[in-house]
């Protein structure tokens, strides 16, 4: 009797091949692993940061104590029937300083609605030192009927901004995004 088409000496010996190459790619893996600890080790690399270590963390050097800059905020929505508006109207902070502000944001429709946040920034140049680590302009926002939602941004501004620049406006404007659930009035 004849063996199988699939277990002809040249499948068998393709098999054994790729076998070979599977078990040696694990292996290849497993030898990775000291390897790259060693290399962390002479690079320093491992002394940055071991689990658990609360204690003696570095503090933020970026912090500039030395200057203070006023950031104010805005609010404007378009063709979208919410209100909006920050919480608070401004804040002092020193570049480098991790900052929260919260907006308050509220659908006054009995539907549905979405919207999405544009920011925009006074002076111009400032939009380049403005780094926003958590922010609800990065999605669309689907509101309920009648919810209001806190959102928070949260930023840092770089230490390396101009040092003629002490006050930056970030204003957000909301535009509406779901035109299925627009009603269109006709004519």
């Amino acid at each position: 009797m004849n063996a199988p088409a699939a277990f002809t000496a040249p499948n068998r010996l393709m098999l054994k091949k790729l076998l070979v190459a599977a078990l040696g790619m694990f292996g290849f893996g497993f030898a990775l692993v000291p390897f790259y600890n060693k290399i962390c080790e002479v690079a320093g690399l491992r002394e940055l940061w071991q689990p658990g270590e609360v204690e003696g963390a570095a503090a933020n050097t970026q912090v500039d104590l030395t200057r203070t800059v006023t950031v104010e905020f805005d609010s404007n929505t378009r063709k979208l029937p919410w209100t909006f508006k920050p919480r608070t109207s401004s804040v002092q902070i020193h570049p480098g300083e991790l900052t929260q502000v919260v907006y308050e944001v509220r659908n006054t429709l009995a539907e549905p609605v979405t919207g999405q946040a544009v920011p925009s920034y006074a002076p111009r140049q400032a939009v380049q030192y403005f780094r926003k680590l958590e922010c609800f302009c990065f999605t669309q926002q689907k509101l309920a009927a009648g919810e209001v939602r806190e959102m928070p941004v949260v930023f840092v501004i770089d230490p390396g901004l101009p040092k003629d620049i002490n006050t930056i406006t970030l204003s957000y404007t909301f535009f509406r995004v779901d035109g299925a659930n627009r009603k269109v009035s006709p004519g």
